[in-house]
């Protein structure tokens, strides 16, 4: 019987070619009536190399890549297309995917992330990025899901933000119902506007809010900002919540210093902190150059905010600047 401590056929072959009359002797008897081999006995180096062992599970290993053979999970999730190079280098994470049986633990999570919203092609990267959530309670993922459909945000919507920021649904509904409260508040937004702001930078939901904030209060303290404008330029740009405050001052420094652009201009077209410093100095030491940098809308000639820093250089250069790339080229060269 299967659960019998029979000797295997290759030890009773190698028996065979070593042992002939013990060997016709056991193939006489009825394999019932042998007695189990003892671990204590005594085998030649012939039938030793006959054994054939399964293949140990490393006891420790510094890589995932090594427990694969071993593991359906993990050979499952890589199917799936999850590297399992990043999913190492998260905190404890190994560990929890080697404690997870796929049919019983993943499976369902997988049909849930599915239901939410994230397609079959996404789901490699999510986990990637997220592998924790397959420890999770799945009907503690699902009161989070339908908080957020309590609170209006539409299937699409929760798709989006779920792939944007894969952390999302590892956060408890007190949280979430905090952090759209912190930015009502703050901020001053309507309810629609909160909703808004949170689809399109859905990390301000799972990051800290203490960046938030210092950037809030350098806005308002350092660049001078108003209440209103703030909020004005926040919802058109959200990533200035997150942007780094070095780089946030260094900028509105060149525009509002150097370049001379209003606090109503800049709250107009806030899109200009998103770009490369060094891009907006080229181009308006070029624009200078040629006596073309008027960026006030009641002169001649006057040239966006948007229109600065968003156009590919061919396009500045012929429409905005009425020069070539080689001279743009050409100049830049000098400075």
């Amino acid at each position: 019987s299967p659960g019998s401590n029979l000797p295997s056929l290759q030890q009773e072959q190698a028996k065979a070619e070593t042992l002939p009359d013990l060997n016709a002797k056991i193939l006489d008897e009825d394999w019932d009536d042998i007695p189990p081999s003892s671990a204590l006995e005594v085998i030649s180096e012939e039938e030793a190399v006959q054994i054939i062992a399964e293949p140990l599970l490393p006891i420790q290993s510094s890589t995932l890549r090594d427990y694969v053979d071993h593991s359906e999970t993990l050979a499952k999730l890589v199917h799936l297309g999850v590297d399992l190079s990043q999913v190492e280098k998260r905190q404890k994470a190994g560990q929890l995917l080697l404690t997870l049986d796929f049919e019983k633990d993943v499976k369902k999570i997988l049909l849930f992330l599915k239901d939410v919203g994230i397609e079959d092609n996404q789901l490699g990267q999510f986990l990637t990025k997220n592998p924790y959530i397959l420890g999770e309670d799945l009907q503690a993922l699902e009161t989070r899901v339908a908080y957020l459909k309590s609170k209006k945000f539409g299937q699409s919507e929760i798709a989006q933000m779920v792939s944007r920021a894969p952390y999302l649904l590892l956060f408890s509904v007190e949280r979430l119902d905090n952090r759209l409260g912190f930015f009502k508040n703050e901020l001053g937004l309507s309810v629609k506007k909160t909703k808004d702001l949170v689809i399109r930078l859905p990390r301000l939901l799972t990051g800290k809010l203490e960046p938030v904030k210092e950037n809030l209060q350098v806005c308002q303290i350092e660049l001078g900002f108003q209440r209103n404008e703030i909020q004005q330029i926040v919802f058109k740009t959200p990533k200035i919540l997150t942007a780094s405050k070095k780089r946030l001052k260094q900028t509105f420094d060149y525009l509002h210093n150097i370049m001379g652009i209003p606090h109503h201009m800049l709250t107009r077209f806030p899109q200009v902190f998103n770009s490369k410093l060094l891009r907006i100095k080229e181009r308006h030491m070029f624009l200078e150059f040629l006596g073309r940098a008027q960026y006030d809308p009641a002169q001649p000639s006057y040239i966006s905010l948007d229109q600065l820093v968003s156009l590919p250089n061919e396009v500045f250069c012929t429409e905005i600047a009425k020069a070539s790339v080689k001279d743009f080229e050409n100049f830049l060269k000098t400075l």
